[in-house]
């Protein structure tokens, strides 16, 4: 199982991200995809999560209005589209591959740095 993730970076507050991450070595429709971050001294939080069958998707409280996870299947891709970034999203992100949106992840992808500045 892989997981790699791409497009963290630095922005500044109110500004948007989309992060990707692109999976292999699993049947990508019959898992769900999720979203973890950890902030320095914090511990990790999960943000987003879908199950690529039907799309479904589910939301941290932190983030709900403001991200968007998306799949595209013929891809094996997952996508978290951050808007309105907030100083306090800045993290670590990490893709995760998961039985459902409730169980513990499998798998972890390496992690993406996201940076957002006031």
């Amino acid at each position: 199982v892989q997981l790699v993730e791409s497009g963290g970076g630095l922005v500044q507050a109110g500004g948007s991200l989309r992060l990707s991450c692109v999976a292999s070595g699993f049947s990508f429709g019959e898992e769900a995809i999720g979203w973890f971050r950890q902030a320095p001294g914090k511990e990790r939080e999960g943000v987003a999560c879908i199950y690529s069958r039907d799309g479904s998707t589910d939301y941290a409280d932190s983030v709900k209005g403001r991200f968007t996870i998306s799949s595209d299947n013929r891809k094996n891709a997952v996508y978290l589209q951050m808007n309105s970034l907030k100083v306090e999203d800045t993290a670590v992100y990490y893709c995760v591959a998961r039985g459902s949106c409730f169980a513990e992840p499998f798998s972890w992808g390496k992690g993406t740095q996201v940076t957002v500045s006031s």
